[in-house]
């Protein structure tokens, strides 16, 4: 079994592409091609399609680390593989994993399953645990094509390729918000067709029930994180992507960001036309028509799907819900906007930029009452966990009363408010705008020093 780390990888099957096609190289001597005029057309028709779509990757691929010469362009017959490409100290990242790291995983457990993939984790080790993606032979994509083709090693291929063509994406593309590709391992001399394992950044499924419990401060984050990464597709280095498979389990936390983790059914051109009509995005409760640029193409079309969708598995859910009452007009000019397809990226991405502004000024949070006046501030102490903590929602605690405060005034307005609220105290922490994060309790309290709180004391109270 010969492996090649994530760079060597490409060109290896960059080489293997050109060979396998054109019939000259064939896989295994036990083995017809796939690729004879055996095969049924349309299974010929289809993985010629997604091998063409791929060399487009991997000749980005090559660009985009200034790979001058092309294995696409050199004979097989005079050169070594190996000397097309060796990988060296400045274009191979460090810590990049390939197959020898694979024997090295324990603690190797299953994650899920989709349509295409397999997907366990694994500890490798300095104790780290990462995701391992695997063509899934018992697959819904495998065995639907299997079916119909009765072809199970033309399928397997076809379903490699969708494997390929995100390890190339993930590669190209470079945001926060997409997930990290650690590595790949190619298995070229296991049975008839190369096999494919993708070493990825691992992460937790989105649980939407659990987000809609959370502080809004927390659900704004989500929906601004994937505004961001939107606008990145947007503006891609292979032009405006569109992730067709756009589900909330497609999308994954990272310590708390959000990521997308699949991008195999990401496509990264645009729809052509002649007309209007051409343009279309129809969505289960609401279709609309784009124009037809003069160019003959649906220009936008992929920004606008992803927004849309965006709008309907993310926004609708998580933004409206209990936010602060001087936001809620930009907020509901938000969901006007991507609803109805009104606003394209920029302009979202302006409107969150400009909420999170005001939300990170405090909303010009001024009160005629001077809430503090009430209050006895002791500095350097905070208050240790007791039995008087009450619970409020929406809480970073859910065991008790945990909230972000713009200042020790607002702090003080809360507190004064509550009917159980007879203390707070401000710790050194702060959430992922800078606000304070503020515990509120109520009934008499232990303190201990700490010269990075201050604990804010009802004068009127029995503390």
């Amino acid at each position: 079994m010969k492996c090649y780390i994530i760079f060597s990888g490409v060109v290896t099957i960059l080489i293997y592409l050109k060979y396998s096609v054109n019939g000259r190289w064939p896989y295994n001597d036990k083995h017809r091609s796939f690729l004879n005029s055996q095969l049924q057309n349309g299974l010929r028709q289809e993985i010629l399609r997604r091998h063409e779509d791929l060399i487009i990757f991997y000749k980005a691929l090559l660009e985009e680390f200034s790979i001058k010469t092309s294995p696409m362009e050199i004979e097989l017959d005079t050169v070594n593989v190996l000397d097309f490409h060796i990988p060296t100290e400045e274009n191979v990242p460090p810590g990049t994993l390939g197959c020898v790291d694979l024997l090295h995983l324990t603690a190797v457990d299953y994650i899920g399953s989709g349509f295409t993939k397999l997907v366990l984790k694994g500890t490798m080790l300095d104790g780290r645990s990462i995701a391992l993606k695997y063509v899934h032979s018992e697959g819904n994509d495998i065995k639907q094509c299997v079916d119909l083709h009765k072809d199970h090693v033309g399928c397997h291929r076809l379903a490699t390729y969708k494997l390929q063509k995100e390890v190339a994406l993930l590669q190209i593309l470079r945001h926060p918000g997409i997930i990290k590709l650690h590595g790949q391992c190619y298995h070229n001399t296991v049975g008839p067709d190369i096999r494919v394992t993708a070493m990825m950044e691992i992460g937790t499924p989105i649980q939407m029930i659990q987000l809609l419990q959370a502080p809004w401060e927390e659900r704004f984050k989500i929906c601004f994180e994937l505004v961001q990464l939107l606008h990145y597709l947007a503006n891609s280095p292979m032009g405006s992507i569109a992730l067709l498979d756009f589900q909330p389990r497609q999308f994954v936390l990272v310590d708390g960001s959000l990521k997308v983790t699949d991008v195999d059914d990401a496509i990264t051109k645009e729809l052509t036309c002649t007309q209007d009509e051409d343009c279309t995005l129809d969505f289960p409760s609401k279709t609309f028509v784009l124009k037809c640029s003069a160019t003959g193409t649906c220009e936008g079309i992929n920004e606008k799907r992803n927004l849309y969708n965006a709008y309907r598995f993310f926004f609708t859910y998580l933004l409206p819900h209990a936010p602060p009452l001087e936001l809620q007009p930009l907020l509901q000019d938000i969901m006007n906007g991507t609803g109805d397809l009104r606003f394209g990226i920029n302009d979202t991405l302006k409107s969150f930029e400009n909420v999170l502004n005001l939300y990170k000024s405090g909303m010009d949070h001024h009160n005629e009452t001077d809430y503090l006046k009430d209050y006895l501030r002791l500095d350097g102490f905070r208050i240790i966990d007791n039995n008087n903590h009450f619970r409020c929602w929406p809480s970073y605690n859910h065991l008790g009363c945990l909230l972000s405060v713009h200042s020790a005034e607002e702090a003080a307005e809360i507190c004064s408010n509550h009917t159980r609220c007879q203390n707070f105290f401000i710790g050194p922490q702060r959430t992922w705008t800078g606000r304070l994060l503020t515990s509120f309790t109520s009934g008499p309290v232990k303190l201990v020093p700490d010269v990075n709180s201050q604990v804010y004391v009802k004068k009127n109270s029995d503390s």
